[in-house]
């Protein structure tokens, strides 16, 4: 845990209750049994890779700061595990590391949060939920939802930022898993017909960013809780480049159309509020191209959400 980056301001001249988030924050150690921790995966070698805008390497501990000033309302216990570090281009070996500390973090009963870096980070944090349920994997279901204007179900000889889902699939496959992926926001203009056509074939469940704004939001709600009751665990990732470019300019591809993000937090609240968040992540914060930086701002809005108390 790099203290430097918690540091806020001190209420001494209110009543009640004034506690920031870094005043509560303490580095994760074998004692935790309780709460949630933050795990860092500094990597943009995906988004390399990827051929887009890399510098979400630097987004972890950029979202760090912009959390630590936020009043903590109901979140009552905090910790901070780090960050994965991905220096030597061995993204494969950089998401196994997050697998593992993923596993760490779940078997003392903590929930962790990973804060990113690109989206390779999604495969890492699968790789963590599937690593700590190990056997009983094959008898639960567990549903994928992406917040993302990408399919991210790209064919390549290696992973990058474009096929963490991709990935999981095959791995859903080689170990005899359904395979249950839900996205919204996604652009038609954002993917190809034969990425369409993968999603297709995969039977991926997804809500396109046009409809998501023309659309009930109550329907989509409604669509949600039916969804998470017919599984018994959920891992929801967040890329920033689902919300609009003026919400999100610090991102590898922003987005000139974009799902509002009011909307996405109503339907994470849902997923919140289900009880069945296995883990979460949020990518591509990529304070290189951040203006104001309003794009970890916003991460680090969602990030309290997703550690409120179901």
């Amino acid at each position: 845990m790099d203290h430097s980056l918690w540091n806020g301001r001190l209420d001494h001249d209110s009543a009640g209750d004034t506690r920031r988030l870094y005043q509560l924050v303490r580095p994760f150690d074998n004692s935790i049994r309780n709460g949630s921790a933050l795990i860092g995966f500094a990597s943009d070698e995906g988004v390399r890779r990827n051929h887009g805008r890399v510098g979400a390497a630097q987004g972890p501990d950029a979202i760090r700061r912009m959390m630590a000033n936020l009043p903590a309302h109901r979140i009552e216990a905090l910790s901070d595990a780090g960050n994965i570090d991905c220096n030597d281009g061995d993204l494969e070996q950089a998401q196994q590391r997050l697998a593992s500390k993923i596993a760490d973090v779940k078997s003392q009963g903590v929930f962790p949060l990973v804060l990113g870096g690109g989206h390779e980070v999604a495969y890492g944090t699968f790789l963590g939920i599937t690593r700590h349920f190990g056997k009983a994997m094959a008898q639960r279901k567990l549903l994928i939802v992406n917040f993302d204007a990408h399919f991210d179900l790209r064919e390549a000889e290696r992973s990058t930022s474009g096929t963490p889902f991709k990935q999981m699939a095959e791995w859903c496959e080689w170990a005899d898993v359904e395979f249950h992926y839900l996205c919204y926001g996604i652009s038609q203009l954002g993917n190809t017909p034969a990425l369409f056509n993968r999603a297709r074939q995969l039977d991926v469940d997804y809500v396109m960013d046009t409809d998501v704004a023309l659309g009930s939001l109550n329907t989509l709600n409604a669509q949600l809780h039916t969804r998470l009751s017919q599984v018994d665990d959920v891992y929801l990732t967040i890329d920033l480049d689902v919300l609009p470019g003026e919400k999100a300019p610090g991102v590898s591809a922003p987005a000139a159309y974009g799902m509002a993000l009011e909307k996405v937090e109503r339907l994470v609240s849902t997923i919140k509020a289900s009880g069945k968040l296995a883990a979460a992540d949020i990518a591509e914060c990529n304070p290189v191209y951040d203006r104001d930086g309003m794009t970890a701002k916003v991460a680090a809005r969602l990030a309290h959400l997703i550690l409120q108390p179901a």
